[in-house]
């Protein structure tokens, strides 16, 4: 009988080492395994939150986990984008993100993260179009006789916004500047105190939304004038869009979308993605947000992050054109 040389020995020893080594290691676990937290930079009970209780609870049943809420806000979201772009990028801390994200670089000195380098985009998730409402009283009753009225009386017109640098303040701004005209601003520390006088006539503009004006435009209170979106509303299709009427491109939008922290694997932000995608297709879903004027939206990582990065350069432009600072 041969004998096995020293060597030869050795190497059969360490291979049955290593196998035996490998067999115990635990298998890597497939993603999730364990619950995600969304990182939501509003309190609850707002819209938002309310949008992202919904989808976190479908984002749960697709992934067969459980998606947690974090109410983090303050300083206008970059709390919660701080801690966000801080965590472990192993896909279980998400933000919530919404255009705040891309407004507050141009608003805030020495953000403590890079809105585009210490995030990844995962998807849209949701919209609603901003309605420029006017207070019944107003001597225009479509948005052409408006922009007429502004350019030649607009020392008689005012518009509120739910504070400066908010969503409708830097909409509206930019939808003034292509307009080429100015109109005063009232800032409101919050959209409620902004509608109060809105419909008390104190104020005779303001960019709102579906589900809160509808009630008010059906009462006579306050009447449409066009809404800031791609195309139409289905549950207001007789109100026109800015875009329709003289000023092409123009959108006004709160976007919600997920977006995890920079160096997060591509395949779980391919596995988040599939979930939203297959989301997206659910009847019940699409009329839960539906009802409430919230549009269902899922666009690829690449998508999102164009999105991004042209609505930076965009409301740059606008706060510096505008001169609007941070309160």
């Amino acid at each position: 009988m041969k004998h096995l040389s020293r060597s030869k020995i050795l190497t059969s020893l360490s291979l049955v080492f290593f196998q035996t080594f490998v067999y115990l290691l635990p298998a890597q676990a497939a993603y999730p395994d364990r619950p995600i937290k969304l990182v939501v930079p509003f309190p609850a009970g707002g819209t938002v939150d309310l949008v992202a209780r919904i989808i976190a609870t479908q984002l749960g049943k697709q992934l067969n986990t459980n998606v947690v809420i974090e109410n983090v806000p303050g300083a206008g979201g970059t709390i919660a984008s701080s801690r966000v772009a801080k965590s472990t990028a192993d896909g279980y801390t998400l933000l919530f993100a919404t255009p705040n994200h891309t407004i507050n670089p141009s608003l805030i000195q020495n953000i403590p993260f890079d809105t585009e380098k210490d995030f990844l985009p995962v998807s849209l998730v949701a919209q609603i179009p901003e309605l420029l409402v006017a207070h019944s009283a107003q001597p225009f009753n479509t948005f052409t006789e408006f922009v007429s009225y502004a350019k030649t009386s607009s020392e008689k017109l005012n518009y509120a916004s739910a504070g400066n640098g908010t969503l409708p303040h830097i909409t509206m701004e930019l939808l003034l500047q292509k307009m080429g005209t100015r109109i005063t601003h009232v800032p409101y520390k919050g959209a409620a105190p902004a509608m109060n006088d809105l419909l008390s006539g104190v104020i005779g503009l303001k960019m709102d939304t579906i589900a809160t004006s509808s009630q008010h435009i059906k009462s006579g209170k306050l009447k449409p004038l066009a809404i800031a979106s791609a195309s139409r509303s289905p549950l207001m299709p007789q109100v026109p869009t800015v875009a329709e009427l003289g000023f092409p491109g123009y959108q006004g939008i709160l976007w919600m979308g997920i977006l995890a922290p920079a160096n997060t694997d591509i395949t779980t932000i391919n596995i988040l993605f599939k979930a939203i995608q297959a989301m997206s297709t659910q009847t019940e879903l699409l009329k839960q947000l539906t009802a409430d004027g919230v549009e269902m939206v899922a666009s690829d990582p690449t998508a999102f992050s164009k999105l991004i990065s042209a609505e930076l350069k965009q409301w740059r432009d606008v706060v510096q054109k505008a001169q609007i600072k941070a309160e």
